[in-house]
């Protein structure tokens, strides 16, 4: 019996058309967003790792754009949800309308059917409003008066949020941070990249000419091939491992989802770099990303989410 997480393998050929495929919408969405392209790769891997992904950081360095950059890279269909405190649950999932000509009711999907959904400033909803989020997420459907529906293939929630003006905001709930796989920090540009991003939108913004690079069918495809990549049993313990350490060190430790994640993650690296299996370095690349954002240090604790993911790699052995 095959020890692999999927029952079938990743063919070497699919592999590769992975990996020239993650390169190639990689490179598109840097020529609007300059100087991450750590951040960039780290997208474009849960994209193909079938995850969602939470950008959080102060105001104006680039989270929107990228999540726009990322959904113009592919030929699909994207929608934007602007988060404000008067959002209602039905805004986002849709509503059923009574029609008088046919007395009857009429369906009318909200912004949550399509490929991309970008999630601007997720946490000025209030929770009830952002729950409207978490059946899709986890589920792939929702369920409005009784009825499921489904939401498109492929589907990934890119969310937003400040990371100022707390006061004013929203915490995430817990169950809603899980179902993000990876929680990424753009930060300020060094000197010499914002001086390049002032050179590009000078005139006409990158943004306004950035054209698809990549189909749905492409990305269904790349999903498929990444989720059939080699997991072994040792890399399978080691993510266990890891996630036990955060469970032992923490008053909230992650979750199985979230390990479940980190593997997902793994196959997507791997196929990034042209492999068919996923190695510790692999999962060891997307930990922190992954990870952190869903573990609650303990109170008299002198590290953070972040640095406890950091240590447990120091220390859980290979």
């Amino acid at each position: 019996m095959s020890d692999n997480l999927a029952a079938d393998t990743a063919d070497a050929a699919d592999i590769e058309a992975v990996g020239d495929l993650a390169r190639r919408v990689t490179a598109n969405v840097e020529e609007v967003i300059v100087g991450h392209h750590d951040v960039v790769e780290h997208l474009v891997t849960a994209l193909f790792a079938r995850g969602h992904v939470l950008l959080e950081d102060v105001p104006g360095v680039g989270k929107t754009m990228l999540a726009r950059a990322v959904a113009r890279s592919v030929d699909c269909s994207f929608k934007r949800v602007q988060f404000t405190p008067d959002l209602l649950p039905t805004d986002v999932t849709g509503v059923n309308v009574f029609n008088e000509k046919t007395r009857e009711f009429e369906f009318h999907a909200g912004p949550i059917f399509a490929n991309v959904v970008l999630g601007d400033e997720i946490n000025r909803a209030p929770p009830k409003t952002q729950s409207a989020l978490l059946e899709a997420m986890e589920e792939n459907q929702v369920t409005v008066d009784g009825t499921t529906r489904t939401v498109p293939d492929p589907f990934v929630v890119i969310a937003t949020q400040n990371s100022v003006e707390r006061d004013r905001t929203y915490e995430l709930p817990a169950a809603e941070l899980d179902r993000f796989m990876k929680k990424l920090h753009l930060g300020y540009p060094d000197e010499s990249d914002e001086s390049e991003v002032l050179a590009r939108v000078v005139g006409e913004h990158p943004i306004d000419t950035l054209t698809p690079v990549a189909t749905v069918e492409e990305v269904v495809s790349a999903r498929r091939t990444v989720a059939n990549v080699t997991v072994e049993q040792a890399v399978r313990e080691y993510v266990t491992r890891l996630a036990r350490f955060t469970r032992e060190h923490a008053t909230l430790g992650v979750s199985p989802r979230a390990s479940i994640a980190l593997l997902r993650a793994g196959q997507a690296r791997a196929a990034l770099n042209d492999r068919d299996y996923v190695i510790p370095d692999d999962v060891q690349r997307e930990a922190v990303v992954t990870f952190a954002h869903r573990i609650r240090p303990a109170p008299d604790s002198d590290r953070t989410a972040r640095e406890l993911v950091e240590q447990a790699l120091e220390r859980v052995d290979v």
